[in-house]
């Protein structure tokens, strides 16, 4: 019964909160954890910037290791990029506690990798340079400044998806 009592109650303060997707002059922090095939565990720290209630700009710098063979061959992968997003809210007349986007990404993706103690670096087309690619994803601010976030797609090391945390300053 108190659980009941407990959801009812958080339920009905979310319900009541009025969270705002972020607006012209405002800026926002998105941390998130990835997914990559094979790349280890991506983490992404950005920030994005309205310049329109429907538009925004922003940086994303991503990371992630893995170890292959045992521990004879350990893989970096450095992602830092700019994007820009379109949100749907205005144009499909969304709630602002709910942010759905869509934009793309132009990032560098660095690969090193060192095995038995050297350091190379893989500089063989599709590992390391410049990229570009598109996303979508949505947030979900259950208070005025905290949301949950999920995108997939991008241009940095965790573009097969991520998911995480956002805070509107």
């Amino acid at each position: 019964m108190k659980k009941k009592i407990f959801l009812l109650g958080l339920m009905s303060f979310f319900g009541i909160v009025n969270a705002q997707r972020i607006q012209k002059n405002e800026a926002q922090m998105n941390v998130a954890i990835g997914v990559a095939n094979g790349w280890g565990i991506p983490v992404s720290v950005g920030v994005d910037y309205g310049i329109h209630n429907d538009i925004t700009v922003g940086i994303e710098g991503s990371f992630a290791s893995e170890k292959f063979a045992g521990d004879d061959i350990k893989g970096r992968w450095i992602g830092v990029g700019a994007n820009g997003n379109y949100h749907f809210n205005s144009l499909l007349k969304i709630p602002n506690k709910w942010d759905f986007y869509a934009g793309a990404t132009l990032a560098y993706n660095s690969f090193s990798y060192k095995f038995r103690g050297s350091e190379y670096d893989y500089l063989a087309g599709e590992s390391s340079g410049v990229g570009f690619a598109g996303q979508v994803g949505g947030r979900y601010f259950f208070t005025d400044h905290l949301a949950f976030n999920v995108e997939l797609g991008g241009g940095t090391i965790a573009s097969g998806g991520k998911a995480g945390l956002t805070y509107k300053f």
